[in-house]
């Protein structure tokens, strides 16, 4: 559930800063997430795991291969980034139909994390993203239709 109202001033003023660019963004994960992600971690005093797509990781690495509406694609991390254990937030710019943000949940939940929460600037409702998710809370500040 989103944490502000789409009658909320302040949402109106974002939504009216979201460009729409046909057949943009290119199938497959992007580096936007890490926009908010470091700032996130460093607020919560988290440490700051990238999951990139693949051959963008230097050193060792595993990955998650996943399906999405267009195609498969690919989610890598260091190996030896997150410890069994550990708490994880997933945070990315958008959730659509929720593809990236399993894959980036189950890397995590491979390796011994216990992913808590996840956190998306924008989400997508009418791809029914969120129903993926198995139960996980999700933060969003946006929903655009």
């Amino acid at each position: 559930m989103s944490a502000y109202r789409d009658e909320d001033p302040r949402i109106q003023g974002i939504k009216t800063k979201i460009r729409v660019v046909p057949n943009f963004p290119k199938p497959g994960i992007e580096a936007r997430g890490f926009i908010f992600g470091p700032p996130i971690a460093l607020a919560i005093g988290a440490k700051f795991v990238p999951l990139r797509k693949p051959r963008k990781l230097p050193g060792e690495v595993i990955s998650e291969e996943y399906i999405l509406e267009y195609g498969r694609d690919c989610l890598e991390m260091h190996v030896g980034a997150v410890e069994p254990g550990e708490r994880a937030l997933v945070v990315d710019d958008l959730i659509a139909t929720g593809g990236t943000l399993c894959a980036a949940m189950n890397l995590l939940e491979r390796v011994g994390a216990e992913v808590v929460e996840c956190a998306c600037l924008i989400e997508l409702p009418g791809l029914q993203g969120r129903g993926r998710l198995n139960g996980k809370p999700l933060y969003v500040l946006v929903e655009y239709q």
